[in-house]
Formats: C-alpha cells, sequence, structure tokens
C-alpha cells in the first residue's frame, strides 16, 4: 500500500498499541523503515498516547516505582527505620491509564475484528447477487427456447440410438423447416470423452449425401443440453456421430450415436 492507504487504515495505531497479528505488524514495520512519514506518524501516535496516560494519571513521585515493587514482593527495608508513605493518588492513576490505554487497545481490536467480518459479508452478498443475476438470466433463456418450441412451426423428431454404438442414446429435434433452424436437445447422449466432440449431420438419403450442420459446441449452445443449427441442407434425416476435436469433414460412421428420419 501507499504511506497515505497506510496511515488511512488504522492500522497504525494498533501497532503501537500491539493489537496486530505478527504478519501484519511486520508490513508495518518495513512500511516504518520505507516511508518517513508512515514513521513520523508512528512517532505522534506515541506521543499523543503518552500524553493522553500522562493527563490521566498524576505524576509519580521519586520512588513510588521502587515501593510499588517492594509493596509487591513483601519487602521490608530493616535498614530503613523510618517507613516511607505510598501515593496512592498517583499508583490509582497510572493503574487507570493502564486500564484505559488497554481500552483502547481492545476498542481498536474490536474494530478491526468487525471491519474484516463486514468484508466478508460484503463479499458473500455480491457472489450471491451475481448467483441470483445468473439464475434469473438462465431462466430467462429457458422460457424463450420453451416458447420457440412450443410454436407450430416447429416439428419434433426423436433420434434414437445406434443399436451397434450406443443403444440408449437419443437426442431430440425441432426443426422449423420454413426458417432452416433447428434446435437438438443432447440430454440423452453420453457425455463425449476428452478430445472428442459431437458433429451433427444433415443426411439425404439417395444416394446418401451427408452435409455437416456443426458441432455441439458451446458456440452453438443456447440453453442448458439444447443447441441451435442455421442455414443447413433440406434434410431427409439427422445422425449425430463422434468425431475428434475440430470435427471431421465425412462422418466416422464406426461412431454413428444416433439417426433418425425426418418426415415431411
Amino acid at each position: 500500500m501507499e504511506p497515505e492507504e497506510i496511515i488511512a487504515s488504522g492500522n497504525l495505531e494498533m501497532y503501537v498499541c500491539g493489537a496486530l497479528p505478527p504478519a501484519e505488524a511486520l508490513e508495518i514495520e518495513k512500511a516504518i523503515a520505507t516511508y518517513p512519514e508512515v514513521k513520523r506518524e508512528v512517532e505522534l501516535i506515541e506521543e499523543s498516547l503518552v500524553h493522553l496516560a500522562e493527563t490521566v494519571a498524576p505524576p509519580l513521585q521519586a520512588m513510588t516505582w521502587t515501593n510499588i515493587l517492594n509493596s509487591i514482593r513483601n519487602l521490608t527495608d530493616t535498614n530503613d527505620s523510618k517507613v516511607r508513605s505510598l501515593n496512592w493518588p498517583a499508583i490509582t492513576g497510572w493503574a487507570a491509564a493502564i486500564l484505559f490505554m488497554g481500552g483502547i487497545m481492545w476498542m481498536l481490536k474490536q474494530t478491526n475484528d468487525l471491519n474484516d467480518s463486514l468484508q466478508v459479508t460484503t463479499t458473500e452478498n455480491i457472489i450471491l447477487k451475481e448467483d441470483k443475476t445468473n439464475a434469473e438470466n438462465q431462466l430467462a433463456e429457458n422460457n424463450e427456447i420453451l416458447e420457440v418450441l412450443r410454436s407450430k412451426n416447429y416439428q419434433s423428431y426423436t433420434l434414437p440410438g445406434n443399436q451397434a454404438v450406443a443403444p440408449e442414446a437419443f437426442a431430440k429435434v425441432y426443426l422449423n423447416k420454413t426458417d432452416n433452424v433447428a434446435y437438438i436437445d443432447i440430454k440423452g447422449l453420453p457425455t463425449p470423452p476428452r478430445g472428442k466432440v459431437y458433429q451433427v449431420w444433415s443426411l439425404k438419403m439417395e444416394p446418401l449425401t451427408p452435409t455437416s450442420v456443426g458441432l455441439i459446441s458451446v458456440e452453438n449452445k443456447t440453453s442448458e443440453g439444447i443447441y441451435k443449427f442455421v442455414n443447413f441442407p433440406d434434410p431427409e434425416a439427422f445422425g449425430i456421430t463422434l468425431e475428434p476435436e475440430g470435427g471431421s469433414e465425412t462422418p466416422t460412421l464406426s461412431q454413428l450415436y444416433t439417426l433418425g428420419m425426418i418426415t415431411i
């Protein structure tokens, strides 16, 4: 990030308070070494926190810290017959200052966690919105295809599977002879193996004359499992073969998966 972004991120305050994860703290340390303005901002933050602590707590008298440690450890000074009195207001003030700074650290960590959670939620909402848009587009496409196929201008034909190659296979053809348009539903075909593709053929029977209508590919896809083909010779039959990727100039009859006649 640029120095301005680092300063505006709020991570410097958390770094000074020791609330950053180690990896992020390392990044801040590198930025301090690289950018003088970042180093100066850290110094200003430290000065502000020290000033804040001094404002909350009254100044300590000499020997106060020694007395605090001695009291905690239950030590007595046998060489000193005069018992020193502790400055309890000063000690209490510094304790309050420490607690106050701890509260700042806790709030900064909570703010950072909240920002992370907000970012995750925003990302999830964007993904959900994209999924919703895609689903709506798919539904619109499906409805459009249904309206086309239900039109009286389209005739439906079933291409049964070749008993020698794929007896369970089949495909559906929706043909508009007037506009020379065909929609082919291939959900009855098995998934082609890697490096292979289905190719559709328009056939004249006597003599047998195959003409490629096109490949079953994303370029012809209009909906899930349905492909559109246009501008092909008036067929007497449709056949679908399995061909090498990119298609073939003539059909591989040993890989003829479906074949069906087109009635007048």
